[in-house]
């Protein structure tokens, strides 16, 4: 019995760690694309990123930690090595799921004259979005004093990074929470390492009335 425990907890370590692993939504940031309690499934094998990919990537404490502070007594330190090793229950990361709007050598900014992000200089179209912040041309805008808080200056994307936003837009800690309303940049962009993604989301699994892909 045992031994077949250990193979059961072997399999799916292997499956979490190459192929697929699932993870919980914990936020508002993705609706209406993602609600909070989804159940979603992660492809650890694509590595080919492109803009409007809902990724999922690890971290600390900050975007900027590897890992999160360890834990100060031996309990949960074993429960963080169980995790990290089966994919089961809490680990030594923290992890948050976003869309990819910049990939690595590409300029973002916002806004264009009608209020829309832009990619190297071209507005995108982003149908996604979801309770944007406020914007009206000629009176709320990237000209106009106050700035409208949906404006935040170019940030240019290094190598092997990407910029990350999430769809509730108005709701979401990301890659320009610190940049919005600001005219000077890029300094206050929180930026990903493409090494910590660990891959697209391909399906939601749970609640039962939405399986299904995620749309880009």
């Amino acid at each position: 019995m045992f031994a077949e425990v250990l193979l059961a907890l072997v399999a799916v370590a292997l499956v979490q760690a190459f192929l697929v692993k699932p993870f919980g939504v914990p936020s508002q940031s993705m609706e209406q694309t993602l609600h909070i309690g989804d159940r979603i499934l992660v492809n650890r094998l694509e590595k080919d990123l492109a803009r409007g990919d809902v990724v999922v990537f690890g971290h600390g404490d900050t975007w900027q930690d590897k890992q999160l502070p360890p834990a100060d007594t031996v309990v949960p330190r074993a429960l963080r090595a169980f995790g990290d090793l089966t994919g089961i229950g809490p680990s030594s990361t923290a992890y948050t799921v976003k869309r990819v709007i910049g990939l690595p050598g590409h300029t973002v900014a916002c806004c264009s004259t009608d209020g829309r992000v832009t990619v190297d200089g071209e507005p995108i179209d982003e149908p996604y979005i979801y309770e944007d912040l406020p914007f009206t041309a000629g009176s709320l805008d990237c000209t106009s004093s106050p700035r409208s808080t949906r404006c935040f200056p170019e940030i240019p994307v290094p190598k092997e990074n990407m910029l990350v936003l999430g769809d509730h837009r108005s709701q979401s800690a990301d890659s320009v929470i610190g940049c919005r309303g600001a005219t000077e940049g890029p300094e206050c962009a929180r930026i990903v390492a493409v090494e910590r993604v660990v891959g697209p989301v391909v399906l939601r699994f749970w609640p039962p009335g939405d399986i299904g892909g995620i749309d880009r």
